[in-house]
């Protein structure tokens, strides 16, 4: 529950005291009308300057500084990729939109639909592109390696292989433990941290800054803290902090396989999802806080709202809406299975993917505001760009642009 106070003084970090209880306070935010482009949020704990990134920041809390429409959006335009597409996509400072599909390409899509660049790969490609403020390219394949290409053209800069797995592409334990499907993730001075057969941090010219081996496969992006602690989840039922210079700090044992990708709170309290069932909530010195379970694998990664709130989807076909101290706010049904994880826009309205082909926005209270049928289901994490335009692929092959009138 909320804190009591009778001062802004009573209130922890950056919270301040209305009614009796300590908030976060609520920044002025104007909604994004079409082809008129939203006022990003000043936000002080937004992390390192990048262009972007999966869940926006290194801490992977799933905050967008924009708005979602009121009304229900149209398609705008979709590209075909031939493949399903469950990569999240990114946009850069021109415009572009980076998605990546299971057609073993990189796609670099223009703000009007039209295609850009591609970059071929030697395998699926479910990472999500993460750009740097120069504009670098990096992403990841299954064929195990990580990419750095140059943005506006998509040449390649180089390419660093994870691990020393025998089979580098295909179905099978070695041919999927050195998988770079995790993030990356880049960090204050452009390091980048990502996953495979182990939690692995290289530096922006494609040298291994070092290597933390560990008991699985790491297949979700890892999230950086404010003083440069790694927390990554892993396929051996891990949840590993690893310091800044690369050596094990802590490990907490959940009950099964962590695809979840952690996402830390201004406090630094961790939230990881498992294959147990249960969202965790972890100090940042590795000890419990709560467990909160729901009725299905949570593989999403959990999205943190600026009041604290977490959300995060099952699945059991259920977005969970969770207060600070572990309790159920409200819960919202889908009509499948939740992998996509969800999006906070600057009003505090959620913004999810289902099984079941659609794309819901929900209410900070919970209550519907809209929801669009797709082609497929929606695996991958929507976003939102500047001018209010939603970009978001899907399993049946599309990239989609959604716009409202």
């Amino acid at each position: 529950m909320p804190e009591g106070c009778g001062s802004d003084k009573d209130c922890k970090l950056d919270r301040v005291c209305e009614a009796g209880q300590c908030v976060w306070p609520q920044r002025p935010a104007r909604a994004a009308m079409a082809g008129t482009p939203a006022t990003p949020l000043t936000d002080a704990e937004a992390g390192p300057p990048a262009q972007g990134m999966f869940r926006f920041d290194p801490r992977h809390r799933g905050r967008s500084p924009f708005l979602l429409p009121k009304q229900k959006p149209e398609i705008l335009w979709t590209m075909e990729t031939s493949a399903p597409v469950t990569s999240s996509p990114t946009v850069s400072a021109e415009g572009l939109v980076l998605i990546g599909g299971h057609s073993n390409k990189i796609f670099a899509i223009g703000k009007d639909g039209k295609p850009g660049w591609t970059f071929a790969t030697g395998d699926l490609v479910w990472s999500t592109p993460a750009i740097a403020a120069d504009g670098t390219v990096y992403v990841g394949s299954d064929d195990d390696n990580l990419y750095a290409l140059e943005g506006k053209s998509g040449k390649l800069l180089w390419k660093y292989r994870v691990g020393a797995c025998q089979q580098t592409v295909g179905i099978g334990p070695d041919a999927t433990r050195c998988d770079v499907d995790a993030g990356p993730t880049i960090g204050p001075d452009g390091a980048l941290y990502t996953g495979g057969d182990a939690i692995s941090a290289i530096n922006p010219d494609g040298k291994l800054r070092w290597r933390f081996a560990t008991g699985g496969h790491v297949s979700s992006a890892p999230a950086l803290a404010a003083d440069g602690t790694v927390y990554a989840g892993c396929q051996d039922n891990s949840i590993y902090a690893v310091t800044p210079e690369g050596k094990r700090q802590w490990e907490f044992r959940a009950r099964d396989d962590v695809d979840s990708s952690p996402a830390i709170e201004e406090d630094g309290t961790i939230y990881v999802g498992s294959d147990d069932n249960r969202l965790y909530a972890l100090s940042p010195q590795g000890q419990l806080v709560w467990a909160f379970t729901t009725g299905d694998d949570v593989r999403a990664s959990a999205a943190i709202g600026r009041d604290g709130t977490v959300y995060v989807g099952s699945f059991d076909g259920l977005l969970y809406a969770i207060r600070r101290d572990g309790t159920l706010q409200w819960a919202f049904r889908t009509g499948d299975r939740i992998l996509s994880s969800a999006l906070v826009d600057a009003s505090g309205a959620i913004l999810v993917g289902s099984q079941d082909d659609r794309l819901y926005a929900i209410e900070p209270d919970g209550k519907p505001r809209w929801s669009l049928e797709l082609g497929g289901d929606v695996d991958s994490s929507p976003i939102i760009g500047p001018d209010g335009t939603i970009y978001v692929g899907s399993d049946d092959g599309k990239v989609y642009a959604l716009r409202a009138q």
